[in-house]
C-alpha cells in the first residue's frame, strides 16, 4: 500500500495510516484569502481516501508532494476553499462510486469539483535514498481554473544563495489543510491531532538545514522566531520565500506537529527540468 500521508522520520519511516485524517499545523494561523492558490487535495489509493494540499502554479497544473501522488486510483478532487468544513457533520466532500477505482471525472464534476490525473517525478525514491528523494509530483487539471491566480516557483538555485549562518534567521512560510495538534476542550489535557475545523493555515519558520534535494525548518509554536510546524496533512503544501515557492512539505520528525520538518527543493534542476514537461 502506497503511504500518502506525510511520513516521520526519526531513524526510519513510520506509516501513520490512510485512513484517518491527516494532522498538520501546530499553532497555525488560519490563512482566510492570504494564499488563495493553495488548495486541498483528496484521492483514493488501494480503496483508501486521502488528503493532501497542492498549490496552482499554472491554470492547469497543481504541484504537490510525490507522495501524494504516487499509486493514485482515478482522478484527484481540488478545492480552493479556505474553510472546508468548521465541524464533523458540516464536511460532505464526495466519496467515490467504487472506492477500489476511485473518483472519476464524470463524477467529481457532478459534484462541483475540479479533478486532475495525478503524475509522480520518475526519479521519487520512496523515502529511500535522501541524495535522489525527488518527492515531487503533479496533478495536471481536467479543466483551467481562472478564478485564482496561480503562485511562482523560485528559480534554479534560490535556495543556494542563503548563507548557512543565515539560515536560522531566514523565515519560512509553509500553508497547507492539515488539523491541529492542540488541546482538546475536554478530557485530558495533551496536545492531540484535532480534526476540525478543517481549513487552510499558515505557519512561519527559521531554516535549519539545507541539501542539495531538501531543506529543513524547526518549526515550533513556542520559537520566538516563528510561529509553529507542519505535520502529515499539509504534504504537498507549498514553502515559500518572498512568496515564492522554494519547496513542497514531505516529512517530520515526530507526530507532535513541531520540531524539525523537511521539504522537497523545487528550486533544483531534477525537478524543474521534470516540470518544464507540464509548461511550467
Amino acid at each position: 500500500m502506497h503511504i500518502r500521508l506525510l511520513p516521520v522520520l526519526i531513524t526510519a519511516l513510520a506509516t501513520l495510516g490512510l485512513q484517518s485524517p491527516a494532522t498538520a499545523s501546530t499553532g497555525g494561523t488560519p490563512d482566510g484569502e492570504a494564499h488563495p492558490n493553495v488548495g486541498i487535495l483528496f484521492a483514493y489509493s488501494d480503496g483508501d481516501r486521502f488528503r493532501c494540499s497542492g498549490t496552482l502554479v499554472s491554470s492547469t497544473v497543481v504541484l504537490t508532494a510525490g507522495h501524494c501522488t504516487d499509486g493514485v486510483d482515478g482522478q484527484v478532487l481540488i478545492s480552493f476553499e479556505s474553510v472546508v468544513a468548521e465541524s464533523a457533520e458540516e464536511f460532505d466532500y464526495p466519496r467515490a462510486a467504487a472506492p477500489d477505482e476511485g473518483y472519476t471525472e464524470a463524477e467529481l464534476t457532478a459534484a462541483g469539483f475540479v479533478s486532475g490525473t495525478a503524475y509522480t517525478h520518475p526519479a521519487y525514491s520512496g523515502f529511500t535514498d535522501i541524495k535522489n528523494w525527488n518527492d515531487v509530483g503533479v496533478v495536471k487539471l481536467s479543466e483551467p481554473v481562472t478564478s485564482v491566480a496561480p503562485a511562482s516557483i523560485a528559480p534554479i538555485g534560490t535556495l543556494d544563495g542563503i548563507a548557512n549562518s543565515a539560515l536560522s534567521t531566514t523565515l519560512f512560510t509553509a500553508v497547507g489543510y492539515g488539523t491541529e495538534v492542540r488541546k482538546p476542550e475536554s478530557g485530558p489535557q495533551n496536545a492531540v491531532p484535532e480534526d476540525f475545523p478543517l481549513l487552510r493555515r499558515f505557519v512561519d519558520m527559521p531554516g535549519q538545514k539545507l541539501t542539495p534535494q531538501v531543506i529543513q525548518t524547526n518549526g515550533n509554536a513556542n520559537d520566538d522566531r516563528g510561529t509553529g510546524g507542519t505535520c502529515t496533512g499539509d504534504s504537498g503544501g507549498p514553502l515559500l520565500l518572498d512568496g515564492e515557492i522554494v519547496a513542497v512539505t514531505s516529512y517530520g520528525n515526530n507526530q507532535k506537529c513541531r520540531g524539525v520538518g523537511g521539504y522537497q527543493r523545487v528550486d533544483i534542476a531534477v525537478v524543474q527540468d521534470w516540470l518544464a514537461e507540464f509548461g511550467l
